[in-house]
């Protein structure tokens, strides 16, 4: 259990770091594709740009990507709220259920030895 755990952890660990990549990638791309648009910019002016550029979208996305992790874990804490009660609800009414037929064979079999 304990080994699925870690093994989890670290999958999770790559899949961030993988996906912080792409977020990087992207954001490169967007300054290149923004400072091609301002072609009188020299070279040292086009990688400050560039440079600024990207530092404000990584700190979007973290922004973002910090909202949304905050939001699942709300949902999570719901949904397994909500399972919990489901499940109750399940057990309970699987319960009644067998009582009742319990009690229906019990008052077939009382019946049906008393005559």
């Amino acid at each position: 259990m304990n080994m699925d755990m870690s093994m989890d952890r670290a999958i999770n660990e790559i899949e961030g770091y993988l996906l912080w990549e792409g977020e990087k990638d992207r954001a490169r791309i967007r300054a290149d594709a923004f400072c091609a648009g301002l072609p009188w910019l020299t070279d040292a002016q086009r990688q400050e740009v560039a440079s600024r550029y990207c530092r404000d979208q990584r700190n979007a996305s973290r922004e973002f990507l910090e909202r949304i992790a905050a939001r699942s874990i709300t949902l999570r804490a719901e949904y397994e709220g909500v399972y919990l009660a489901l499940r109750r609800r399940l057990i309970t009414a699987f319960l009644a259920g067998a009582l009742a037929v319990v009690v229906l064979v019990t008052a077939t079999a009382v019946s049906l030895a008393s005559r």
